[in-house]
């Protein structure tokens, strides 16, 4: 069988791919721009744009799974074209907290929920991925940490449960290649709650240099984030750390009952990307 990964350059599919490669896959990989995506030798790459249809049937002819990323502008498009080729079951990279997340503010939700009513009402098999915060969120600290030392956040109390890319991969590929997760919708989350000052320490031991988090005011931050982020994002963005801070947030136990492992915790993630913070 063929598996679609669509998303090909983002971490988590990079990680699907590899975990799909060792499962004996053959894989096809879809990115907007396939010739600057970095595939393993022998990997099919083809350019797949949700918003353009057109794209989209000779990325599908053959393919019995779907690694998909929400994309609420294509995803009607793609749901007809992925009928029209013999409905593939697709896994969809959704997000936690997209039932009681409210659309009208918080555009993840509306993004992901949007996505996952389509699907629902769709002919097509699925299977929904939860995953909280990603451990990769906190690669925006690599360029100040590269160049000074010091990350400059507000809360530093402020707790995530983040996941590494690679536990949302193994999930992601059970799912893809073996039975019982059809129609089955899993929150995901790291093995801890760890803040924002934790995390920079798990960054400090596995780079070996001393990193400093200096404490800035939510306003600060806000104007930061506003020289590249939208509005509505940037609200969001904020909201979370003021509700997170000093407030442990959920872990969900999906990963070891599903694996019957432990799920990687920030310090590994830290372990892994240390090149990137050096």
């Amino acid at each position: 069988m063929t598996v679609l990964v669509t998303g090909g350059r983002g971490h988590v599919a990079r990680a699907v791919v590899d975990g799909l490669l060792t499962a004996g896959q053959q894989v096809r990989v879809a990115s907007r721009s396939p010739e600057q995506a970095v595939v393993p030798a022998g990997v099919e790459t083809v350019r797949v744009d949700l918003a353009d249809p057109q794209t989209l049937p000779a990325a599908l002819d053959g393919v019995t799974k779907v690694f998909l990323y929400a994309d609420a502008q294509g995803i009607d498009g793609f749901i007809k074209a992925a009928e029209a080729a013999g409905s593939p079951h697709i896994v969809l990279l959704s997000a936690l907290g997209v039932e009681e997340g409210d659309p009208a503010t918080d555009p993840i939700v509306r993004m992901h929920r949007a996505a996952e009513t389509s699907l629902r009402g769709s002919g097509l098999r699925w299977t929904f991925l939860r995953p909280g915060s990603f451990a990769t969120n906190t690669l925006q600290w690599a360029p100040a940490i590269r160049a000074t030392g010091t990350v400059k956040a507000p809360y530093p109390q402020a707790h995530a449960s983040s996941i590494h890319e690679a536990d949302i991969a193994d999930i992601a590929v059970l799912a893809l290649t073996q039975p019982g997760h059809e129609g089955k919708a899993y929150p995901l989350s790291g093995p801890a709650s760890v803040t924002q000052q934790e995390q920079i320490e798990c960054l400090s031991e596995a780079t070996g240099r001393t990193i400093r988090l200096e404490e800035i005011s939510a306003e600060d931050y806000r104007t930061t984030l506003s020289q590249w982020g939208a509005e509505e994002m940037v609200n969001t963005l904020v909201k979370h750390l003021v509700d997170a801070n000093n407030r442990p947030a959920p872990v969900y136990t999906t990963y070891p009952d599903l694996t019957g492992k432990k799920g990687r915790t920030y310090a590994q993630w830290a372990v892994d990307h240390a090149a990137d913070f050096r």
